[in-house]
């Protein structure tokens, strides 16, 4: 059975500074894109419940800090266990490789040769703001770097950072989040 992973990203309506802890954050808007469909999507923080049900049929869950981030944040708004989704956290491959965390705009403008359109405290003030049209979109901008750059390690099995002394290479083996396993998958955990 081929592997339909969904890359992932959203934006909180809070700042560690205001709540150490993840789950009170608090959701503004999360987006995707769903390679079982070949989509992306956005949702509101009342819309949630479409994005989870998504999730519950993608074979891995795929983002930049969803372990230590993302998935947390999201844990108060699903009645299953959030832990029970397979997922690819491509800072914590990064991570593992080198040592040392890199941001997604390091990364992707290295790789890709693309920034960020902006940063995550700029998507609170957005919120605050009520500039949901611009909260929306750069959330929407990191979901769609994000899966470039998953797209560009499973194709040369690479990814790109600077070093003080140049372009360095971290090799990746993400091949396997989107071939056939053989055996049925699923990670539903809500009861019916």
């Amino acid at each position: 059975m081929k592997r339909f992973p969904v890359v992932f990203d959203l934006e909180t309506k809070h700042t560690f500074r205001e709540f150490s802890e993840p789950e009170k954050l608090g959701v503004t808007v999360l987006s995707l894109y769903d390679y079982g469909t070949g989509k992306e999507s956005i949702y509101t923080e009342k819309e949630l419940s479409g994005a989870l049900r998504i999730f519950e049929n993608a074979s891995y869950l795929v983002g930049y800090n969803i372990n230590g981030f993302d998935l947390p944040v999201l844990k108060p708004y699903y009645a299953g266990d959030i832990s029970y989704f397979l997922t690819l956290d491509i800072l914590e491959d990064i991570r593992i490789k080198i040592g040392h965390r890199i941001s997604l705009n390091d990364v992707a403008s290295t790789t890709l040769n693309k920034k960020k359109s902006g940063h995550g405290l700029q998507a609170i003030d957005f919120y605050k703001e009520g500039k949901w049209d611009e909260l929306k979109k750069y959330c929407l901008d990191d979901t769609l770097i994000t899966k470039e750059l998953f797209d560009f390690g499973l194709k040369y099995k690479e990814i790109h950072y600077m070093t003080p002394t140049g372009r360095s290479i971290i090799r990746v083996d993400w091949e396997k989040y989107m071939e056939e396993s053989g055996k049925s998958e699923t990670h539903m955990t809500l009861p019916f």
